[in-house]
């Protein structure tokens, strides 16, 4: 089933980080909390989904 981007809302997106986060792809996880955050209306609403999805840390780390 293919679904059309533009139709996806801010509660997609978010539900879209919550399991990028728990599949610890944390990137990911904040740029569809950005994309969530800028289809919110709400500044204060925005902010905190911003709080909630920080930038990861640019340097990766391998472990065996």
């Amino acid at each position: 089933m293919l679904i059309d981007p533009a139709a996806l809302t801010a509660a997609d997106h978010l539900d879209a980080a919550r399991e990028m986060t728990a599949a610890n792809r944390p990137y990911l996880a904040h740029l569809l909390a950005e994309e969530a955050a800028r289809l919110t209306a709400d500044p204060a609403t925005a902010a905190a989904i911003r709080a909630t999805f920080p930038a990861p840390d640019p340097t990766r780390t391998e472990t065996d």
